[in-house]
C-alpha cells in the first residue's frame, strides 16, 4: 500500500515538474509579438539592383518594420500594425504598391489591397482602383464597415470616399520610373505586391496586402493580392500569410489558404508547408514568387522559389532580420 502510494506521488511530482518545464518553455520561446514583411519577390540580380539601391532598399523595410514594431509594442492590434506599415510601403515609389504601382498597357495605375484577421476570419479588399492613396485602408473599411469581402473598380472609390478614405487624382500614381517600365515592356518576371503579416499581444493573427498589380496588363486584370486565400489569409488556428507573385499560379493552387489547410490537416509545421506549397507544388506547376507567414507561436517563414525577395522581421524578443538576395534567418 506504502510503495503504491509512494509510486502515486512519484507520478504527480513528474506530472507536475513536467507541466512547470513547458509553461516556462512556451513562455520564453514564444514571442509577444512577431511582424513579418515583404516588398515583392523576382528574379532580378544584383546586377540589377545595384549596391546603392539595395541600401535604399534596406533603409524602407527598416523603417516600415519600425512603424508596426512601435504600434505592438505599444499594445496596438495587429490590424493597427498592418495598415500603418503597408501604408508607409504604399507611399514609397520603391514598391510597386500605392505611389509605386506600375502601369497597365493602356497607361494606367489598377491597385489591389485585401486583408484578414485571424480571430474570425472576417476579410476586406479592393481591386482595380485607380484613385485610391492607399488602398489597404479601404480593404479594412470594407472588412469593417460593409456586409461585402470584396470590392472593385468605381464601386470600391465611391465606398473608400464614404469612409473618409483619401481619394487622388490618377496622376498622383506617376512615376517615371514605372512609366519607362511600361515603355520598356520588361518581360523579366520581377513581381512586386507588398505584405505584412502580424502576431500581436492578444495572440490574434493578421495578413494584409498591397499591390500595382502588373506592368503591361491588359482588360482590367486581377491577380491574387485581393483574393482571400490566394493572396492573403489568416486563422488564428494556424498562421498568417501574405504572398507575392505570378497571381494567376497563386490563384489556382490557393496558396495562401493551402499553406494553413496543411498545418490544420496535416499537422505540419509552418516552415514545411510553406515549402511543400512554394517549393513543390508552385515550383511542379511553372509558378514563381514567395510569401512570409506567421503561426500562431510566432514561428515565422520567408519561403520563395525566385532570386531575391525584399522582406524584414521584428520579434518582441529581439530577434530582427532584413534581406534582399542573402539568407535571413527567424
Amino acid at each position: 500500500m506504502k510503495n503504491s502510494i509512494l509510486k502515486f506521488s512519484i507520478l504527480i511530482i513528474l506530472a507536475i515538474v513536467i507541466f512547470v518545464f513547458n509553461f516556462k518553455s512556451n513562455s520564453i520561446t514564444k514571442p509577444e509579438y512577431v511582424i513579418v514583411i515583404h516588398g515583392g519577390a523576382g528574379n532580378a540580380s544584383n546586377k540589377d539592383i545595384n549596391e546603392e539601391q539595395q541600401k535604399e532598399y534596406i533603409e524602407k523595410l527598416n523603417e516600415a518594420l519600425a512603424i508596426g514594431e512601435e504600434i505592438l509594442k505599444n499594445g496596438g492590434n495587429c490590424i493597427d500594425a498592418i495598415e500603418k506599415t503597408i501604408n508607409f510601403m504604399e507611399d514609397c515609389p520603391l514598391f510597386n504598391a500605392g505611389k509605386g504601382a506600375v502601369f497597365t498597357n493602356d497607361g494606367h495605375n489598377e491597385l489591389d489591397a485585401s486583408i484578414m484577421q485571424g480571430w474570425d476570419l472576417n476579410a476586406g479588399a479592393v481591386a482595380g482602383v485607380r484613385d485610391i492613396k492607399n488602398p489597404i485602408s479601404a480593404a479594412i473599411k470594407v472588412m469593417t464597415n460593409s456586409e461585402h469581402v470584396l470590392l472593385s473598380g468605381k464601386g470600391a472609390s465611391e465606398f473608400a470616399a464614404e469612409q473618409l478614405i483619401e481619394i487622388v487624382d490618377s496622376s498622383y500614381f506617376f512615376t517615371e520610373k514605372r512609366w519607362e517600365s511600361l515603355q520598356n515592356i520588361l518581360k523579366s518576371k520581377k513581381h512586386g505586391t507588398v505584405g505584412c503579416v502580424v502576431l500581436d499581444k492578444y495572440g490574434n493573427l493578421a495578413a494584409g496586402t498591397s499591390t500595382g498589380g502588373m506592368t503591361n496588363k491588359k482588360y482590367n486584370r486581377i491577380g491574387d493580392s485581393p483574393i482571400i486565400g490566394a493572396g492573403t489569409y489568416a486563422n488564428n488556428n494556424t498562421c498568417a500569410v501574405s504572398a507575392t507573385g505570378h497571381g494567376e499560379y497563386f490563384i489556382r493552387y490557393t496558396v495562401a489558404h493551402d499553406i494553413s489547410a496543411l498545418m490544420e490537416y496535416k499537422d505540419l509545421s509552418l516552415e514545411e508547408a510553406s515549402n511543400i506549397v512554394i517549393n513543390e507544388k508552385l515550383v511542379n506547376a511553372g509558378g514563381t514568387g514567395g510569401i512570409i507567414a506567421v503561426d500562431k507561436n510566432g514561428n515565422i517563414s520567408m519561403t520563395y522559389n525566385t532570386n531575391m525577395m525584399f522582406r524584414a522581421f521584428a520579434k518582441s524578443t529581439g530577434e530582427k532580420g532584413v534581406g534582399i538576395f542573402e539568407s535571413v534567418k527567424p
